[in-house]
């Protein structure tokens, strides 16, 4: 067996926008959101060699056994393309998304795992092949291999992908508590909210490239995770005062963000808000050209 070792970031991710519809047959919650591309990234190294399959992180409080979506992906590709159970691999992630900020790292690493596989088996693991198999893994792990800015629907994972957000500026505060996607959708579906108008399905148009087009930077989980932490109120409060456009927190929460047209406006807002008691990660967007 040929020692062979890929390398490959897996980027997190902003919801710019996120709509809770309403509820499936099956249960799932039907989206209306905007995915973004962002540079912050964990990075995962795959190497063949003979022997069970391995899983480590350099965070002790990642798990690395089968409930890590890494493990759940190589199980799912090894299965489709008719390699039996996952062996002959190590997997090393560096983790730098932090864990229950609605940043996508789970996500994106399985994605990510995707990727090294197909450049191991590129004829049978096609890109509709990877496709299929993230769309069972996790609602959002298709986007992860699409990247840039893109319309989600149905649960997440019907993609449409639009012209690429200009870049951005983005100062991420994360707080010391994290939350659960579940947790989020439970509250959200007990707290009680005035109706609104059925958001249309249709993509928006392909030109939306600025922000004010693209998203209205509303996220419906919001005020069902913010009743249960007001501290995201502070972290917004202290962002707006930062100068950040339209402060918001990302998918299920914890993390909050802002964004700036201007490198040198975002660097002096992360400045100022690391005297507070947040984790304060100043990034910027991508393009799908930046991640692909």
């Amino acid at each position: 067996m040929r020692r062979q070792r890929f390398v490959t970031r897996a980027h997190a991710k902003l919801n710019l926008d996120l709509r809770v519809i309403g509820r499936r047959a099956d249960g799932l919650h039907e989206l209306r959101t905007i995915y973004q591309s962002i540079e912050l990234a964990d990075c995962l190294t795959v190497t063949v060699r003979p022997g069970p399959f391995e899983l480590r992180c350099n965070d002790p409080s990642v798990p690395i056994g089968r409930d890590n979506l890494v493990w759940e992906a190589a199980v799912r590709a090894f299965r489709i393309v008719g390699h039996g159970t996952p062996r002959d691999l190590s997997v090393v992630i560096d983790k730098r998304i932090p864990l229950e900020a609605g940043l996508g790292g789970g996500s994106s690493d399985a994605a990510a795992m995707l990727r090294a596989l197909a450049a191991l088996w590129p004829d049978e693991l096609s890109v509709s092949v990877c496709h299929r198999v993230a769309s069972r893994i996790g609602a959002d792990v298709p986007f992860f291999l699409l990247g840039g800015t893109a319309l989600g629907l149905g649960a997440g994972d019907e993609l449409f992908p639009l012209v690429d957000l200009p870049k951005h500026w983005a100062v991420l505060l994360i707080p010391d508590f994290g939350v659960s996607t579940a947790a989020a959708y439970g509250w959200f579906d007990l707290a009680p909210r005035r109706k609104r108008p059925v958001e249309s399905r249709e993509p928006l148009a392909p030109r939306a490239a600025d922000l004010s087009r693209v998203a209205k930077l509303v996220n419906d989980l919001e005020p069902a995770v913010l009743a249960k932490y007001p501290e995201i109120r502070r972290m917004k409060t202290a962002l707006r005062r930062a100068g950040a456009t339209h402060p918001s927190m990302s998918g299920s929460g914890s993390c909050v963000f802002g964004l700036f047209s201007r490198r040198r406006d975002a660097a002096a807002a992360a400045a100022a808000l690391r005297r507070r008691e947040w984790r304060v990660i100043l990034t910027r967007t991508l393009t799908r050209g930046d991640v692909t």
